[in-house]
């Protein structure tokens, strides 16, 4: 079978589909949440116009009240092979060259919010079963690609589904890198909050009024704003935030009111699973907003970002620095920051953590922190398929048989929905090589990587359902 004369023979309609898909805001939306769109109107209408495409081409869709849903190929038993797909965008941030949601084609590439993660690859997946059904091919497995809503998020979408569908026995999520993503480091989203501080003893004409930095905990914040109050040092201080600029090379704003002065920082977004490929601005504010004579609360506040997190991405401040040889080093993101001056000061973090770390050591690490208490602690379990296991070496042969190159067995610290099966692995369709451009702004993916995709996820699908 000539997979990839397949796929082009339907390139148009494939780039075309992408586009269109790419073109829906799907980014979640609380405002606009109702009983049949759980996360809001962008996030449905992506969700419904998938399932439109698989009825319109022939397939079983199903929705499951909102939350997920599939579209299904039959074959002739029981057993389901899955392919584990969503529909949400993180936000698109600030700095596009292009309108996010345009989907504009430059230089062989799609840009758009999505691009990478996770819409493009969805139509490639989607594709592939197109070419599957449409050739006829005998299948014994059924084939469903399950659509989620909700994980960029709380991945409220797969709870809600496998409470009600069938677990498939294996598949793949086509939301990473090729060659085959065997591991997925531990995720916890955790929230500690500052408590009430009994007595003020620290007194400061500064005060600070807000500092906001982030939207999300698996985004390395681009953006971070605090606001000062004061008469007497505001414009000193905003003298000294410019040499702060200027000495750390860093871009920001400042604008002096009467009696405030109004803060921001540029940094550079990147996905949590490694923060180091971006630029930290709310810790990059707190670290200036640091050496300023700050209200007691304040003080504390900032002094605790600074003393727990600048410049340590691995966890070695708080002695949670895992590593092992599976999967890697642990990662530890700030991804939000809140205070307000007539509230108690919040900070959001997103941990990744390797097969063999412990997070109930990490959790009680976060309860030792000084002046604050665990808010939150989500823990999404590490995810490991050994590399002997069928899936593995079906997807090892066709991949090997299609590029030329050897499947490598690698790890990751992003989450993808493959740990959703107890055998699920990441399966593309970042190529090695190309850069990551997922959650950054000006994401897009190659339309020669995208066609490429799509020919080793048509002869994936057939291999582990024929």
């Amino acid at each position: 079978m000539d997979w990839k004369k397949e796929v082009e023979n339907r390139k148009d309609d494939l780039i075309k589909d992408t586009q269109a898909f790419l073109r829906i805001k799907s980014v979640l939306d609380e405002e606009t949440k109702s009983a049949e769109a759980p996360f809001g109107d962008g996030i449905n209408e992506a969700f419904l116009h998938l399932l439109e495409l698989g009825e319109a081409s022939g397939f079983t869709v199903k929705n499951v009240d909102g939350y997920a849903g599939h579209i299904e190929l039959s074959g002739t038993s029981e057993e389901i092979v899955g392919i584990l797909c969503h529909v949400d965008v993180v936000p698109e941030g600030d700095g596009w060259t292009s309108d996010p949601y345009h989907a504009e084609i430059r230089d062989g590439k799609i840009f758009a919010r999505g691009a990478m993660d996770d819409k493009g690859p969805t139509i490639a997946a989607f594709y592939a079963m197109k070419i599957v059904k449409e050739l006829n091919l005998p299948l014994t497995k059924n084939v469903r690609m399950i659509i989620g809503t909700d994980e960029e998020s709380e991945w409220r979408c797969v709870d809600h589904y496998f409470k009600h569908e069938k677990m498939p026995e294996l598949g793949f999520a086509p939301d990473a890198d090729f060659p085959i993503i065997h591991a997925e480091k531990g995720i916890i989203d955790l929230t500690i909050k500052q408590q009430q501080v009994e007595k003020e003893q620290r007194t400061s004409e500064l005060t600070l009024g807000s500092f906001q930095s982030g939207r999300r905990y698996n985004m390395v914040p681009d953006y971070a704003e605090a606001v000062l109050k004061g008469e007497e040092n505001l414009a000193k201080v905003e003298i000294l935030f410019a040499e702060f600029l200027s000495d750390n090379e860093v871009k920001g704003q400042h604008h002096l009111e009467a009696d405030s002065l109004k803060l921001s920082i540029e940094g550079v977004s990147a996905h949590a699973m490694e923060p180091n490929n971006g630029k930290n601005a709310g810790i990059i504010l707190a670290a200036f907003l640091h050496k300023l004579e700050l209200d007691q609360k304040a003080h504390h506040f900032v002094s605790t970002i600074v003393d727990k997190f600048e410049s340590d991405t691995r966890g070695n401040k708080l002695n949670i620095a895992f590593k092992d040889e599976i999967s890697g080093e642990l990662t530890l993101n700030v991804g939000i920051i809140s205070y307000q001056e007539e509230r108690l000061g919040q900070i959001g973090i997103n941990i990744r953590y390797p097969v063999t770390g412990n997070s109930e050591q990490i959790k009680e690490k976060m309860l030792q922190i000084i002046g604050f208490e665990l808010q939150s602690f989500d823990d999404s379990k590490p995810h490991h398929v050994e590399k002997n296991h069928p899936l593995i070496q079906a997807l090892q042969k066709v991949y090997e048989e299609q590029t030329g190159d050897h499947a490598e067995l690698i790890a990751i610290g992003g989450g993808t929905y493959a740990r959703s099966l107890e055998a699920g692995v990441a399966f593309g369709p970042l190529f090695p090589g190309r850069p990551d451009v997922a959650h950054q702004k000006d994401e897009y993916i190659e339309i020669e990587d995208l066609l490429k995709a799509t020919a080793i996820y048509a002869q994936a699908i057939y291999e582990l359902a024929k």
